[in-house]
């Protein structure tokens, strides 16, 4: 009886849909250049508004169209975000919310602000629910002042975003929207206390993540004003490259505004699986054989893996500005890996970080690049197999994430006789992640190395 009401509803939505672009087709047809509708008129409608069959509802995608017209359809089968309000209701987020004291997760706002779309009553339409999870409208921004506009007839993407649509097109913007709930923000923050109640830890790479979604957008039309044409080749790699400069400003001023908040220091900054590993005697013990260098044993790292890859593209683009992001970076890892480091120190080093890294996201968003960028990039990382591998866990995942992205723009233009075996090598990679606690660094070092050896 459920399946049923919903499929009614859907099918009353595709309709309102429909109506609602013929209306404004006629409506605005008249003018070859429809002036802006007014911002304040701007609410949320819900993805139903986008499912008709004629706009981004069709079950294939199309190929007569600037547009795929299917992404609705992808989006409520194979996105997970469509699945993002579910997951508070399954038997983890209703512990969660039970551990944590919010009662029932799908109502608390603390979850809600990531798991579903969480807008003021008076910001949503008759048609939205907020049971829809992560929609249309929570990447591309409300909707009700350039839906029925943005399918007429020279109605350009600009007078869209003047409407309220948010700008995805452009990188370092896209990177901004991903990380407001894959990183957090003072209003979205996943903390130590919540990872402890069962919220897994966050991490992020922009190309990796945006290829299993699945892409519902065409490439390279999508890349941002000014940035050179290219082939599809090389759009992983400025996705690669921007959202990893995007993060690292988002992680630096997480780390500032965390800094001054109450609840300081904050675990969550750290390598988690520092602590939260497998024991084993002491003779087994890599990271007693390893030692503690620049910091107190017993005192847990600062989880640098947001710019222990990152920093070989940042020396490529502006080997200065990398050097003195460097000296930055390595201050906020000899405060935080002290049980009780100086906030003021750490926010005033974290916010000369932040500065640096947005500098670093314009160029590299902008930055031309070709097969020669990306094997000296995926030469250079594999390279440094020790320093990466020593700085934990999430380090060597952003690793993995980087080789993959990297080797699969190279493969698309460059044959080489040992592709095959870079493939399996860089798959070897992720295979040594799959048990974050039992982790080794030696081993990893030694499968990033022999990466590295196939790609001479």
């Amino acid at each position: 009886m459920k399946i049923g009401t919903e499929r009614k509803r859907e099918a009353l939505r595709c309709a309102v849909a429909g109506l609602c672009a013929i209306y404004f087709a006629a409506a605005f047809a008249a003018s070859a250049a429809p002036a802006y509708p007014p911002a304040e008129s701007s609410k949320y409608t819900g993805p139903g508004s986008c499912s008709s069959t004629s706009c981004h509802g069709s079950v294939k995608p199309r190929g007569d169209s600037r547009i795929f017209q299917n992404e609705y359809s992808i989006w409520v089968i194979k996105d997970k975000h469509a699945k993002a309000y579910d997951a508070l209701t399954g038997p983890v987020g209703e512990r969660m919310g039970r551990i944590l004291g919010l009662g029932k997760s799908e109502q608390a706002a603390k979850c809600l602000a990531c798991h579903s779309l969480d807008v003021p009553a008076d910001a949503r339409a008759k048609t939205f629910e907020l049971s829809e999870g992560v929609s249309c409208e929570s990447c591309h921004g409300p909707a009700s002042a350039w839906l029925g506009p943005h399918t007429t007839r020279n109605w350009t993407h600009e007078q869209s975003i003047a409407a309220g649509m948010y700008d995805t097109r452009n990188l370092v913007r896209r990177t901004e929207k991903c990380l407001s709930c894959h990183l957090g923000t003072q209003e979205k923050s996943v903390d130590h206390e919540m990872i402890a109640a069962g919220h897994p830890d966050l991490y992020f790479e922009l190309d990796s993540f945006s290829s299993v979604m699945p892409r519902h957008w065409k490439t390279p039309r999508e890349s941002a004003p000014g940035v050179p044409a290219e082939n599809d080749a090389w759009s992983g790699v400025r996705d690669w490259g921007t959202g990893q400069a995007v993060q690292l400003r988002a992680s630096m001023e997480r780390i500032a505004w965390r800094a001054k908040s109450k609840n300081w220091p904050e675990y969550s900054e750290l390598q988690c699986f520092a602590c939260h590993h497998d024991l084993t005697s002491p003779e087994q013990s890599w990271r007693q054989e390893r030692g503690y260098a620049g910091r107190r044993p017993g005192d847990p790292p600062w989880n640098a893996s947001r710019y222990a890859v990152f920093r070989e593209l940042a020396h490529q683009v502006d080997d200065t500005g990398a050097s003195r992001l460097d000296d930055q970076v390595a201050q906020i890892a000899k405060s935080l890996s002290q049980l009780n480091p100086d906030r003021e120190a750490v926010a005033l080093a974290a916010a000369g970080a932040a500065s640096l890294s947005n500098q670093l996201a314009a160029r590299i968003a902008a930055q031309p690049y070709d097969a020669a960028i990306a094997l000296r990039l995926l030469q250079k990382i594999s390279s440094d197999a020790d320093e990466i591998s020593n700085e934990g866990e999430r380090a060597a995942e952003q690793t993995a994430m980087a080789l993959d992205s990297l080797f699969i723009a190279y493969s698309r233009t460059e044959k080489t006789a040992s592709a095959a075996d870079v493939r399996a090598a860089i798959n070897a990679l992720f295979q040594q992640l799959q048990n974050p606690s039992r982790y080794n660094p030696a081993d990893f070092a030694a499968q990033m190395r022999k990466v590295n050896s196939l790609l001479r």
